[in-house]
């Protein structure tokens, strides 16, 4: 599909910081010359979940459940390990109903990549305080100022386990680029929380109040040796938590010592990554070649 054609059909709003994710997604596909037979994004719900729809080139995408989207992706990467898995979530979608399966990713360390949409509001239903957004803020779309404590999405990503960290500003789409690159490359599980103006529910938290706050880190969060993981998690963590009048952008934490998902299945399975489930022959002549009639009788018992 060419650019202008996947246009045509897009019904975010203008000035969504998803049209510079969108551009960063194709840049790095393009210049990592993946497609459909090499990678495949995986969405949820919400304004971010319609990505795929719009990817301009030949690659897969699957449009999930809301929460959901990691669950599925670790499924398409178990089935079939030699793929490039990315994750298209929102703040929402994913610090919301699917938080469980965020930290559970990162606790697995499957070799993925998350990229997470973070305009701090569920823009597809209105403006609601998403998980993101600090307490006391009131965007124009809320009744009454927002009651909640905001989840930390790199703190939350380091405290689960994921091995690589990030965080960019979407109307950088150099940046996005670079380090959806990275992350793709990086053996293990990997997020990149993208900051990003909603211009039609969230009028604080603006593409002018972002470039006025934001840094690049000039920090080395690569663990060279295990025995740094600890000063390079607190280092993270303290970047993490900077106030909010400086917010940093860039590279967190990287470390590669710490077994894949795969690689622990492997070590149980000894010929996983040779014959892997999606390899496996389920069917021939379009009738499975597997015999459960036995099966079925002994349930007709009950």
């Amino acid at each position: 599909m060419e650019v202008n054609e996947a246009l045509e059909f897009n019904d975010w709003c203008p000035g969504c910081g998803d049209f510079g994710i969108l551009r960063g997604v194709e840049a790095a596909l393009s210049e990592m010359k993946l497609d459909f037979t090499d990678a495949v994004i995986v969405s949820g719900i919400g304004c971010s979940g319609k990505l795929p729809h719009f990817v301009s080139g030949p690659i897969s995408g699957v449009h999930t459940l809301h929460g959901r989207s990691l669950a599925f992706a670790i499924g398409v990467k178990l089935a079939n390990p030699s793929m490039k898995v990315i994750v298209d979530a929102g703040d929402g979608d994913t610090f919301g109903i699917g938080v469980g399966h965020f930290v559970s990713a990162g606790r697995r360390n499957a070799d993925m990549t998350m990229i997470v949409h973070d305009n701090r509001v569920y823009g597809l239903t209105k403006g609601q305080a998403a998980p993101t957004m600090p307490m006391g803020e009131k965007t124009k779309s809320l009744p009454k100022p927002n009651i909640n404590e905001p989840i930390n999405p790199v703190a939350l990503a380091i405290a689960s386990g994921y091995t690589f960290v990030a965080r960019s500003f979407a109307y950088d789409t150099a940046m996005t680029k670079e380090l959806i690159k990275q992350t793709v490359q990086h053996k293990g599980m990997g997020l990149i929380d993208i900051l990003q103006p909603c211009p039609t529910y969230n009028d604080i938290n603006t593409n002018e109040w972002y470039k006025e706050r934001i840094f690049k880190l000039e920090d080395d969060p690569e663990v060279h040796d295990p025995s740094e993981t600890m000063a390079k998690m607190t280092q993270a963590l303290k970047n993490a938590y900077m106030p909010e009048d400086k917010i940093p952008v860039g590279l967190f934490y990287k470390n590669e010592f710490i077994p894949t998902f795969e690689e622990r299945l492997k070590a149980n399975i000894p010929n996983y990554m040779e014959k892997y489930p999606a390899d496996h022959e389920i069917e021939k002549d379009g009738k499975p070649i597997t015999d459960i009639t036995k099966l079925i009788e002994a349930r007709r018992v009950f």
